[in-house]
């Protein structure tokens, strides 16, 4: 019987998005555990992101593959997001709520990563792809779900600071990633299926581990925001964005154009980081090389933890147009450098990559209502330009055998994720709209927030909920 009640007073999977919840008014201290039960989701695809990288190197020698055949892991891997994020995991999050996604996410992950396993046995490149598939739509899932949690749970002011927190330890789990892969993927060995099997039983470590933190998020509470919650909280801004239909959210698709091609840059910069360090300073192995990538994701990791730190003195729209500005110019010097000069342009450049991405997310967001979750869905879907960049820069590296020219695939498209940052800061009306939502108070009055059984109540979709009658937005 003790077993039934702790299932019975579990939040639920069912979400009734014409009601209001109080999970919608969270203060600081009462977001504190869900926050960090999602915040491990983060460095667990920082970890798997890692791994891609590194991945793309190991199966160039162990397989023999070329650098434009190697991005196939990075097509098939981030090609699954927008299957995700706009299809079925974006169906999940509007009609069963965030926590049934983020499990459905890890389920998928796990599957994927012990997929890995037969891959090995048969040195199988398509079946990897086939598995880093599975992966990619398991991570795109939680994406999905958890980029916009992480800005709505909790007061709408520190939102930007929330997310960047928290995609400081997806930078840890991609720091962590190559470091573990240059003593266990580029071992010495010339033997290509024990290189493999490393390979097997490192997804097999990983797929025991997710399906064990599904198991976790089933028995946790996890306090659902609905869309009426959102619609109420921008209402009292008066950012205005909600009552235009969803076609017409024009700032919601350039945040989403800048997401696509920042994205696909980054991937692709990070994909090529061993072959780009391994030709332009000769003499340097994979494996050292590997290290050097480590050691980038650690600056990518520390750059989050130092933007976090400048957004809650400065509004997070210009530390965004700084990092990415220098991400610009560090990039861009990098297709003529070398040596240790080439290998300092990328460390800078992976430091300055570091909040772009949750900070187009949380701006991106900002004053969408009730579109929230379909809004968050798109510009989880930009994150499909991994899929087109990196296959392109390995083209060109191949073509000119030279992947620091082709290092200029990156740069074009940065430039185009660049104009989102100007617009934000400049445009009247990508400005206010951001800076009115920010400057909410919900969650910080004295006495705000709600009691605790109040949270789990909410978060079950029962009782502390009042019906609220909108006019319906159509398309």
């Amino acid at each position: 019987m003790g077993l039934l009640h702790f299932l019975q007073t579990r939040s639920g999977f069912k979400v009734d998005n014409r009601k209001t919840t109080s999970a919608a008014t969270l203060t600081l201290r009462q977001s504190l555990w869900p926050l960090c039960l999602v915040t491990i989701l983060f460095f667990l695809w920082g970890f798997a992101y890692g791994l891609l990288d590194t991945l793309n190197k190991h199966f160039q020698i162990t397989l023999g593959i070329t650098r434009t055949r190697s991005a196939g892991l990075q097509a098939a891997y981030f090609g699954a997001y927008p299957l995700a994020s706009l299809g079925y995991a974006n169906y999940m999050l509007r009609h069963f709520g965030y926590k049934s996604v983020f499990i459905m996410g890890l389920v998928l992950y796990g599957i994927g990563a012990l997929c890995m396993l037969p891959a090995g046995l048969n040195r199988s490149f398509g079946g990897f792809c086939a598995a880093t598939l599975v992966i990619g739509s398991g991570l795109g899932s939680l994406e999905t779900a958890a980029n916009p949690y992480l800005a709505v749970c909790g007061p709408p002011k520190y939102a930007e600071i929330r997310i960047n927190l928290a995609q400081a330890f997806n930078g840890i789990g991609t720091c962590v990633a190559p470091a573990l892969a240059s003593y266990v993927f580029f071992a010495d060995t010339s033997d290509d299926v024990d290189a493999l099997k490393s390979v097997q039983w490192v997804y097999l470590a990983i797929g025991i581990f997710v399906f064990i933190l599904a198991g976790v998020f089933f028995v946790s509470n996890i306090p659902e925001v609905t869309d009426e919650d959102m619609a109420s909280q921008v209402a009292s801004t008066h950012a205005g964005e909600q009552e235009q239909p969803f076609r017409k959210q024009y700032k919601l698709f350039h945040a989403t154009l800048a997401q696509f091609t920042y994205t696909g840059a980054q991937v692709a910069i990070a994909g090529y980081f061993i072959n780009y360090v391994t030709e332009t300073w000769p003499g340097t192995g994979d494996s050292t090389a590997s290290k050097y990538l480590a050691g980038a994701q650690g600056a990518f990791a520390v750059g989050r933890f130092i933007g976090a730190f400048f957004m809650r003195y400065v509004k997070a729209r210009w530390v965004f147009l700084v990092y990415l500005s220098c991400t610009v110019a560090f990039i861009a010097a990098s297709t003529t450098q070398g040596y240790k000069t080439g290998l300092a342009m990328l460390f800078l450049t992976l430091f300055f990559e570091s909040v772009c991405f949750p900070t187009i997310v949380a701006l991106g967001i900002r004053g969408l209502g009730r579109h929230y979750k379909r809004g968050s869905g798109f510009i989880v879907a930009g994150v499909s330009g991994g899929a087109v960049v990196a296959p392109i820069l390995g083209h060109v590296a191949d073509m000119r055998n030279n992947t620091g020219f082709a290092m200029i695939v990156p740069t074009m498209f940065m430039i185009v994720a660049w104009t989102y940052a100007v617009a934000v800061n400049f445009v009247p009306a990508y400005r206010d709209t951001v800076d009115k939502t920010g400057e909410s108070d919900v969650g910080l009055q004295a006495g705000g927030g709600v009691p605790k059984e109040d949270v789990e109540i909410g978060a079950m979709g029962r009782s502390k909920e009042v019906v609220i009658h909108r006019k319906e937005i159509t398309m």
